[in-house]
């Protein structure tokens, strides 16, 4: 991805470095070359000639938004089999590419894929760093690793179909090694599997439901990091946890039902943790209007408290939790990804700082780029977030992408008032 040339002054506003501090008033960031020389308050700034200049207006001077959940093949969502029968690969190609620029123009500049259909998130992150389309920084996923019977396999015997652009269903540790070896042909960073169910299946793979063993999970990890690859996992049920952090697993999705045993695993590991719960809220406002069956719903509804106490617990605790989730379903469009930071402040109790300090620099240490991206200090790439607002006042401002001055990727204006 191309970097800008010259030299950029952002300045008249707060700046928000991500590492949860407090703003700093008329602030200046200085990038040059795509790299953040300077970070901080005016008064302390050096003197650049010949610089292009961006007024933010007293607004907020952050680091772009990292989504470390993202689903760009998921387009509105109605139904589970809309995920693997409804659409051919062609069309499904246009439709991420269209949500990767969507996700960019939301203000963020980075994205963890959470799986993707037909490996489309390891082409759709080449196609982005050598700007084809636009679209944020990418880590990519593709096919993910269900048990079989599990929560993602839901097409019927009787169909006669497979579910092979969607996840690779596994019978035992052996067919669960064979598995990772296509994904690491396939070229993928992140590996997504599916230890638990969910309440989207009461019937048979609910939220306390397991949908692989412990055996077929540590053979997952054992295979994706002999290929440097890292694991991650649909996790909700207390067991699915634990299994997933003895079996070594990098990260955790949703983390729902966290008891005090896998708190202090989480915390001994520094395992972050992606709750993803604004998905949930979605879930349980919207169900009856969509049909959704009361108890669907109500599984949701625990879902979400259990999930928002395990977040408060996890960062009171001092472990890492990112912010993103699940965006793509009918009732959780793609462009609602800041829904989640306001969520989050309103309903979960997370301060403002706190919230985008996950939705920033964790996010990028998810990525794995935490030394690259997520935070405005010096070193850093210039990908950064002008906002015309202040929004740790009123954090639901990210919602409003006509509130955006810039959004900027190694110092280059992609999307946003300045372009």
């Amino acid at each position: 991805m191309k970097s800008s040339e010259g030299t950029i002054i952002i300045r008249n506003g707060q700046l928000i470095d991500g590492n949860g501090n407090p703003p700093i008033p008329d602030a200046v960031l200085i990038i040059e070359k795509g790299t953040i020389t300077f970070s901080g308050a005016e008064a302390d700034a050096p003197e650049t000639s010949g610089a292009a200049i961006i007024d933010a207006r007293g607004g907020s001077i952050m680091p772009g938004l990292v989504e470390a959940h993202f689903h760009s093949t998921y387009f509105n969502v109605a139904e589970l089999e809309d995920l693997d029968i409804k659409y051919p690969v062609e069309f499904v190609t246009l439709l991420a590419s269209r949500n990767a620029r969507l996700a960019l123009e939301c203000g963020y500049t980075s994205a963890r894929s959470g799986g993707s259909l037909f490996n489309i998130d390891v082409w759709l992150k080449r196609a982005i760093d050598e700007d084809l389309v636009p679209g944020p920084r990418m880590a990519s996923s593709g096919r993910e690793i269900c048990g079989v019977g599990g929560l993602m396999d839901w097409n019927p015997d009787y169909r006669k179909i497979g579910m092979e652009g969607l996840v690779l269903l596994i019978n035992g540790p052996e067919e669960a090694r064979a598995a990772v070896r296509k994904l690491v042909k396939d070229g993928v960073e992140w590996v997504k599997t599916y230890p638990t169910g969910d309440a989207a299946a009461p019937d048979i793979n609910d939220h306390h439901t397991l949908c692989m063993t412990f055996e077929e999970m540590h053979a997952v990890v054992s295979t994706a990091h002999n290929h440097n690859m890292k694991v991650t996992g649909h996790c909700r049920a207390t067991q699915g946890i634990k299994n997933a952090l003895r079996a070594g697993y990098d990260a955790l999705e949703h983390g729902t039902f966290v008891d005090d045993e896998a708190l202090e695993m989480i915390l001994e590991r520094d395992v972050p943790v992606v709750p993803a719960l604004y998905f949930e809220k979605a879930s349980v406002e919207k169900g009856p209007a969509i049909g959704m069956s009361q108890r669907v719903i109500d599984g949701h509804l625990e879902t979400l408290e259990g999930g928002a106490e395990s977040a408060r617990r996890i960062l009171a605790a001092g472990g890492r939790i990112g912010m993103g989730g699940d965006y793509g379903f009918a009732w959780n469009p793609h462009g609602d990804y800041a829904k989640e930071l306001t969520f989050f402040v309103n309903d979960v109790g997370f301060s403002p700082l706190d919230t985008l300090k996950c939705a920033t620099r964790t996010g990028a240490e998810i990525m794995g780029r935490g030394d690259e991206l997520g935070t405005l200090e010096e070193g850093k790439i210039g990908d950064v977030l002008v906002v015309d607002g202040d929004v740790v006042a009123d954090i639901s401002i990210l919602e409003d992408r006509s509130r955006f001055i810039a959004v900027m990727q190694g110092g280059i204006v992609r999307a946003g008032q300045s372009r």
